[in-house]
């Protein structure tokens, strides 16, 4: 086994994003993103992911938008919070520790493949912390106007460089490595 192959996987925010810079709409709509996510896809991506590491707001919304299906295709997912369920849930961990350890038994989780960290919070305090390697962001052809945006306030100044831009369709996937 050479040094490449037993290199760890990745840390990746991953996210879609209207043109005007919302990661989700109003009362954390996200109907836009099944639109075009179903059709048009990045089947790299998903073969790339080895776990899931999201906030709890972001599990809940996704949750409600799979009617409840906790079933997924990257791989384990993990979801920090303070506020676990009373009952488990199949195939998904509840976190509660700290940010650093979350990643770390996520990260561990995906088995040398790359941990996507979902949601709005969540990637902020995981970009601000030096945890993340890459950026993905899907941008979706469509305004919505207002919602949650990309950023969370306070990130502060995170420099990245451009790594590639992919096109499925009317979907533009572009790919970011953090400068650290």
């Amino acid at each position: 086994m050479s040094d490449t192959d037993a290199a760890p996987g990745k840390v990746v925010v991953n996210r879609a994003m209207s043109l005007d810079g919302f990661i989700a709409g109003p009362d954390n709509a996200m109907d836009w993103v099944i639109e075009h996510g179903v059709e048009y896809s990045f089947p790299e991506v998903v073969q790339a992911t080895g776990a899931m590491l999201a906030g709890r707001v972001t599990y809940e919304v996704g949750k409600r938008m799979s009617g409840g299906d906790t079933d997924y295709d990257g791989g384990p997912l993990f979801v920090l919070t303070h506020r676990p369920p009373d009952e488990p849930e199949h195939g998904v961990t509840f976190l509660t520790c700290d940010l650093a350890e979350a990643v770390a038994t996520a990260r561990g989780a995906a088995g040398g493949k790359n941990l996507e960290i979902l949601g709005a919070d969540l990637a902020g305090q995981c970009l601000q912390r030096g945890f993340v390697d890459e950026v993905l962001v899907y941008v979706l052809p469509v305004l919505l106007g207002d919602g949650v945006r990309f950023s969370t306030s306070g990130l502060g100044r995170i420099n990245l460089e451009p790594l590639s831009n992919t096109q499925s369709g009317p979907v533009t996937m572009l790919r970011f490595r953090v400068r650290k």
